[in-house]
């Protein structure tokens, strides 16, 4: 069904927030090509990790422009090495195919991403602080992202987390604050010990997915908050079946252990939200004597009009995708989670519920369209 068209009511901003994940990113992608398509392009774009490149690629080109640079920034990555048989994506099933995807990665890399170091690197007494080097993607970024124009006013807002190896604090990059560079994108994704920390002004950098893997809480919080309808985007889902291999235990491990920060972040935000609004609409029923109070004054500071609107778009794969489905780059399943990001984006579009009145107790509200269609489909027996 088409997505109704916005109506000029519905005044919130818009962002997207796109967390780690790796090869997973690819459904981000998918999303934002639906995106793109509707009423509701955003004017700030967060993310970490896969997701900082995802977000810069989109904020660092004119809207015309993104889903064909997304498209070949991932076309690129997931290109087969030269000693990989390019048959081997048409003709083995698709099990094999991903295990093969993913041990291509271990073996040689992906092109324009990253690749092993070089065998010397390990000899005559060095001590290498990755298995990989990442200078490839600082070309990838500069070819695809214009830092002129995201560093413009006429960019949406940018922002990224890395976390400074020394201190072990999170730290956001915002073009709100600060000119980015391709540096404070590869930080973001700089996920050890696989990849090196990333130098930036004197400190190094890594991976903001060690700490939170959602920027959700950044883009909600900061202050001078808006109302605003947030496009929330995991690559990790939280339900799953009973593992039966080892291989099934550490994918449901990464899925439980990723998808519960995301779900806890958003659990926080939503109540902290509601608190706050109600703390503004109690403010109006206290007594002139009580807001004079140090304690009137501290819930007054603490509370908010704001309102917001969080759509969750999480991947649910329709089978089991293995151990190793955030390094598994090949180029058929990258296609797949395309085209899945692309159709849960599209059927949230087409249901709106943000659309639906805001309840007067509630500052904040989620909603789950693609989840509650599956659930839906899985009660009728339909798989």
């Amino acid at each position: 069904m088409p997505a109704p068209p916005r109506p000029d009511s519905y005044d919130k901003t818009v962002a997207l927030v796109l967390q780690g994940g790796g090869a997973l990113g690819s459904y981000q992608a998918g999303v934002y090509e639906a995106l793109a398509q509707s009423d509701y392009l955003p004017d700030w774009v967060a993310g970490i990790s896969i997701g900082a490149i995802n977000a810069a690629i989109i904020a660092g080109n004119p809207p015309e422009q993104r889903v064909d640079r997304l498209r070949r920034f991932w076309d690129g990555i997931t290109a087969p090495p030269p000693l990989f048989p390019a048959w081997i994506g048409a003709w083995v099933a698709e099990g094999p195919r991903r295990q093969l995807g993913a041990a291509s990665a271990l073996l040689f890399g992906q092109a324009g991403f990253f690749a092993p170091l070089r065998p010397e690197s390990w000899l005559l007494g060095q001590t290498p602080v990755s298995y990989y080097d990442t200078a490839a993607l600082k070309g990838t970024l500069e070819a695809l992202v214009d830092f002129d124009l995201l560093n413009s006013r006429h960019a949406p807002r940018l922002s990224v987390g890395a976390v400074n190896v020394r201190s072990g604090n999170f730290a956001y990059f915002d073009s709100a604050a600060i000119p980015l560079r391709p540096e404070h994108i590869m930080a973001s994704g700089a996920l050890p010990p696989g990849f090196p920390a990333i130098e930036i002004d004197g400190e190094h950098y890594w991976d903001g997915g060690l700490v939170s893997n959602t920027p959700l809480q950044y883009v909600l919080t900061k202050i001078p908050r808006r109302s605003r309808l947030t496009f929330q985007v995991d690559v990790f889902h939280a339900s799953g079946p009973l593992p039966t291999n080892l291989s099934e235990v550490t994918e449901r491990e990464k899925d439980i252990r990723y998808s519960s920060r995301t779900r806890a972040a958003t659990g926080i935000m939503r109540e902290t939200h509601d608190v706050r609004h109600n703390i503004n609409t109690l403010w109006d029923k206290l007594p002139q004597e009580l807001r004079d109070t140090p304690e009137g004054r501290f819930l007054y500071n603490y509370g908010c009009v704001t309102t917001m609107d969080i759509a969750q778009l999480i991947y649910r794969p329709a089978e089991e995708q293995g151990s190793a489905k955030d390094y598994e780059f090949s180029r058929g399943t990258m296609l797949q989670r395309w085209a899945q990001g692309r159709a849960d984006a599209e059927a949230t579009l087409a249901a709106s519920p943000w659309l639906a009145a805001m309840p007067p107790e509630l500052g904040a509200r989620t909603f789950d369209v693609a989840g509650d269609l599956q659930r839906a489909r899985e009660a009728a027996g339909e798989g």
